[in-house]
């Protein structure tokens, strides 16, 4: 994390929201592509070492209204080693009246003790990397829980937390309706506050790809997940959950604020592996290698690897694509008054073709992702970036 000589020690910086990253795995799993290093718990204490060292730049405590830490698998640290991690980033980045505090985790390393340790340091929020609750499908995904470890889990946080999130994937190799359906009854039964839903990707560089060009592992035909993706939609909001982003579903005020902070252009602090930062129209990242991470630190070099000033049309640009992911959309008025850009000057041309094409709509005072286009999302982003 870089803090001028200008800004360090004095408080001059805005955000109100800070990620922290922790890397440490028991097992990668085939379709990461996060900053993750497996069976190397002989570097937490490095880490933990340099994530203090690197959030000593910020000079002065940081207060903050949402405080997310991810990974990797926070809670895979050993207890001692969880409350060092948790003490050092409630230092640095003290909480607000109000705040939300998410912690990620697995099923599988989350025990009583560790949810007690959660909870007595502040955590508010726990995010459970579910992904199914079959057997085989959690055997596909190479994930190293079982659905009875699920349970359990959950249990653990619905005592200790006043919101519980799950993530859910679809569209693995073979999937077919009934078996999301499954995992969608078993979710809506369990009433987490929080469900994330991801359709599987194939990223360059992890095992799955190379099985993938291998031909080990088919694709899911795309219009099949986009089947399973609307069946998700319409059984998450029958029953009760609100469908507030592409990839998101919460129940009355249980809506992710830190992910809103991005969704909404807003700036964040950050630090860890692979970290990426937003502040006054700076975007950093540091290096995704935990042993260069470390040895920048040590060695006391700066860890970011990747550095870029956006200039305002850049920023407009970015605030567009995410706040379409919200499912409200775009609020056309205030978006000229934050950035001093309408969307026609930005993407017009764009636009008019999604109109055009049902896959945006665009009300007296918003514009938004329609059905169709929530399934093509992706597709539509490099247009207007």
């Amino acid at each position: 994390m870089v803090v001028n000589e200008v800004t360090k020690g004095v408080a001059t910086l805005t955000p109100r929201a800070a990620y922290v990253h922790v890397p440490f795995c028991r097992h990668r799993c085939g379709y990461c592509n996060f900053s993750v290093v497996a069976g190397r718990d002989d570097l937490t204490q490095a880490f933990l070492d340099a994530l203090a060292r690197e959030l000593s730049e910020l000079g002065t405590p940081r207060e903050v209204d949402t405080l997310f830490i991810g990974g990797g698998t926070p809670t895979h640290l050993q207890p001692r080693e969880l409350v060092r991690l948790l003490e050092t980033v409630q230092y640095w980045f003290p909480t607000a009246s109000g705040y939300e505090w998410s912690v990620e985790s697995n099923p599988a390393d989350l025990s009583r003790e560790k949810t007690e340790i959660l909870a007595t340091h502040g955590v508010t929020r726990i995010s459970l990397g579910v992904q199914s609750f079959q057997d085989r499908k959690l055997g596909l995904l190479e994930r190293d829980h079982r659905c009875h470890e699920v349970i359990q889990a959950f249990d653990l946080a619905r005592r200790h937390v006043a919101s519980v999130s799950i993530d859910l994937i679809f569209g693995v190799p073979g999937e077919t309706l009934a078996e999301w359906e499954r995992d969608l009854r078993q979710a809506i039964a369990l009433k987490p506050d929080h469900l994330s839903t991801y359709s599987l990707t194939f990223e360059r560089g992890t095992l799955f790809w190379n099985r993938r060009r291998k031909g080990d592992l088919r694709p899911l035909d795309e219009d099949i997940a986009g089947r399973l993706y609307e069946r998700c939609i319409d059984a998450l909001e029958a029953a009760g959950w609100d469908h507030y982003e592409v990839s998101s579903f919460a129940l009355p005020g249980h809506r992710c604020r830190h992910n809103e902070v991005y969704w909404t252009g807003g700036e964040y602090f950050a630090a860890g592996p692979g970290a990426a930062r937003f502040i006054d129209g700076h975007r950093e990242a540091n290096h995704r290698s935990t042993s260069t991470y470390l040895r920048c630190l040590r060695e006391g070099r700066n860890p970011v690897q990747e550095s870029e000033l956006l200039d305002a049309e850049m920023v407009a640009r970015e605030r567009l694509v995410f706040g379409l992911r919200r499912l409200e959309g775009v609020a056309l008025t205030r978006f000229q008054r934050d950035t001093g850009y309408s969307v026609q000057q930005l993407a017009g041309d764009a636009v008019t073709r999604f109109l055009d094409m049902r896959l945006l709509e665009k009300t007296e005072t918003h514009l938004r992702l329609t059905r169709r286009g929530l399934l093509v999302s992706d597709s539509l982003w490099p247009d207007l970036i």
